[in-house]
């Protein structure tokens, strides 16, 4: 799927712009959820509340790239079997 870039610097501008665009992906993706035999409602529903949670992510981390990789994390164990980390 593909996003417009925006047109203006204006940040009234800009938001409707995005208001716009992301209306025009969620038509087209809530299209795409119907035709698998999801109703509206539910994936209307279901779409807001992963917004709400990518949303309160990024507030709580605005740029997780800069989060250290877990493999540089301290105190790294190996992993055995299937998730299990030795005690």
């Amino acid at each position: 799927m593909t996003f417009p870039s925006p047109k203006s610097e204006a940040p009234a501008q800009r938001f409707e712009e995005a208001t716009a665009a992301a209306r025009n992906a969620l038509e087209k993706l809530i299209a795409a959820a119907n035709e698998a035999g999801w109703g509206t409602d539910e994936i209307s529903v279901a779409l807001l509340k992963a917004a709400q949670f990518l949303n309160d992510a990024n507030k709580k981390d605005p740029d997780p790239t800069e989060d250290p990789d877990m493999s540089d994390a301290p105190g790294k164990r190996e992993q055995i079997g299937h998730g299990e980390l030795f005690d």
